[in-house]
């Protein structure tokens, strides 16, 4: 409810501006030990997924909170896990402002952040000070100056440096936002790079004893054929979850609004039906090797149920926090509760 109150003044500053005021007043809120009471806390639903047991079935997906700033305030909104990153092994100041969109008309935003962080250190100790003790995971990128060919070597750096402090590892190879990256969904690229996390998660889980799940993020723009591969190349080296999907370079649906022609990822509802669409043929693809987390254009609950459906065992959520605030993790809850309990 709060929420509602504060979104029209936040709709009058600019995007990213918006973003960062939204956040230091929920760690505000939190700070004054004034946050939970604002927000409907949904009922336990539990589910075990990549050897993790999750409270809830909703998570917030990765880009919310790059740094791991803002974790215990997160904490308190209901979500079952936090994703929090995408980080690089260095820092990086991201494409040049503007670099955000909201297209309202559309429950939308167009973004071309281009993994703006803090670097891989500076998230960590983010991560050791909070006091959140919920599922935890972190997504990893490659520096936007890194060729493409030594891709690999970012994504080791920050898995050795991430690994004792996540409760599972995204492996980012989709935004659309770093030249090339989605190079890296090709598969020679794709089979070469699992390989490498494969052997170096193995290692590290000897390490640390304890093994900590690698999951993939993968485009919604990926075709039939295409998702063939990634499912086979998944399965082959046995990696422990896929998130589909990550924005769509497509402009369909809001090629008339304004901003609707901005470069980058749109993500929100008109990226909905074109993720649920990969996540069913995915899992058929998949066949119940390993889970599916579905995200892409959830603003109610139905819409969770829809990717469950279809075949993932969780979702996130990222764009639909923007037009609906904190309540919607409630109401994605509370669909999900029958559907779960079958």
């Amino acid at each position: 409810m709060a929420y509602q109150f504060a979104k029209p003044f936040l709709f009058m500053l600019d995007a990213e501006k918006a973003h960062h005021a939204a956040l230091k007043g929920l760690k505000a809120l939190h700070s004054a030990n004034l946050l939970r009471a604002t927000v409907s806390q949904p009922a336990a639903c539990p589910v075990t997924v990549m050897g993790i047991e999750f409270p809830n079935p909703v998570g917030l997906a990765a880009g919310l909170d790059k740094n791991g700033d803002y974790i215990d305030a997160l904490g308190e909104l209901g979500f079952g896990f936090i994703e929090i990153g995408t980080i690089t092994p260095r820092p990086q100041p991201g494409n040049p402002k503007p670099r955000l969109f909201r297209l309202p008309e559309a429950e939308a935003i167009i973004n071309r952040m281009g993994f703006n962080n803090d670097g891989v250190d500076a998230l960590l100790e983010n991560v050791k000070k909070a006091r959140y003790r919920g599922v935890l995971g972190i997504n990893i990128g490659k520096n936007f100056d890194t060729p493409i060919e030594n891709a690999a070597d970012d994504y080791l750096v920050c898995l050795r440096r991430v690994y004792e402090h996540a409760s599972y590892v995204t492996v980012n190879i989709s935004s659309p936002n770093t030249k090339n990256l989605r190079q890296l969904q090709q598969a020679d690229e794709l089979g070469g790079l699992l390989g490498k996390l494969k052997a170096e998660q193995e290692t590290l889980a000897q390490q640390h004893g304890r093994y900590v799940p690698l999951a993939v993020k993968i485009a919604p723009d990926l075709d039939g054929n295409q998702i063939q591969d990634v499912a086979r190349l998944l399965i082959e080296h046995r990696i422990d979850g896929v998130i589909a999907t990550n924005t769509t370079l497509s402009r369909t649906g809001v090629e008339h609004l304004p901003h609707g022609q901005e470069a980058g990822g749109l993500s929100g509802a008109p990226v909905r039906t074109k993720s649920t669409h990969v996540i069913r043929d995915l899992a058929e693809a998949l066949d119940g090797a390993l889970p599916i987390i579905g995200v892409g254009g959830i603003t109610e609950g139905e819409h969770a149920v829809e990717k469950i459906k279809a075949g993932a065992q969780l979702v996130q959520v990222y764009s639909g926090l923007i037009y609906r605030g904190p309540h919607l993790v409630h109401d994605c809850v509370e669909a999900l509760l029958p559907v779960m309990a079958r």
